[in-house]
């Protein structure tokens, strides 16, 4: 399923209205055997320039800034939690909340003129909710200089410490976006989410933790009616016909 930020006049800023869509698009038949994979991309020339500021001046009161931080970090949260990959298809800039929602999706492929900023310091909001996300994904010293000086990474530098997967030319981005997604369209959808589910997990664990629920998690997936597939397939020299 493609989800397509598509407000380019507000530089797909995420207000709240923008998050709400986002979020349902993100359920939308979820469990469905069809919904394989999700590419987020946007329309224009920034990918997401992140919150929009109009909605956090002092006009607003505290209750709704409130609800826009935390429908925010809902919605980065989900992709995570969503039995499907996510991918972002980065063509331009990504700053504060757009920057954190690339480092918050399982895959991201960029084209060659994207840059990744987190400039919120520059106009005295800290970018402390997308730290969350690019702290995990960017060596701790790198993600830091981002957020003290908001000097935005060249895609190629993104690509350097982490942040995206893959750069390609910007004519190339749709194509290798698509070799992705069809890979993964080839696997389990169930094997799929049991893996990401206990990646995530157990990236949040000490080594020895992580070793004993990854150990059971292989077991489970023994079990998996796909995990028996898979491996009777490649006994017997024949494609796996999955059930999901």
């Amino acid at each position: 399923r493609n989800i397509i930020l598509n407000n380019p006049r507000r530089r797909n800023a995420l207000s709240l209205s923008m998050l709400r869509s986002l979020r349902e698009d993100l359920l939308h038949d979820v469990k469905s055997k069809d919904l394989r994979v999700i590419v987020i991309s946007a329309e224009g020339p920034v990918f997401c320039s992140g919150h929009d500021l109009k909605e956090l001046s002092s006009e607003d009161d505290v209750k709704h800034h409130s609800q826009v931080f935390e429908m925010c970090a809902e919605v980065m949260t989900l992709i995570q939690k969503l039995p499907v990959p996510v991918i972002a298809k980065v063509n331009g800039l990504a700053t504060a909340a757009g920057c954190q929602l690339v480092a918050s999706c399982d895959i991201a492929v960029a084209s060659e003129k994207s840059q990744f900023a987190t400039p919120g310091v520059n106009i005295g909001l800290f970018c402390s909710t997308p730290a969350v996300a690019l702290g995990r994904s960017l060596p701790r010293k790198v993600a830091l200089e981002m957020l003290f000086t908001g000097e935005p990474l060249s895609a190629q530098e993104a690509l350097m410490h982490g942040l995206v997967s893959k750069v390609v030319p910007e004519d190339k981005l749709e194509e290798e976006t698509m070799k992705i997604s069809h890979k993964i369209c080839e696997s389990s959808k169930s094997v799929l989410a049991l893996g990401k589910a206990t990646f995530y997990r157990q990236m949040a664990q000490d080594l020895d933790t992580a070793y004993k629920v990854t150990t059971q998690v292989m077991v489970d997936n023994l079990t998996l009616r796909d995990g028996q597939e898979g491996i009777e397939a490649f006994i017997q020299k024949r494609k796996p016909v999955w059930s999901h």
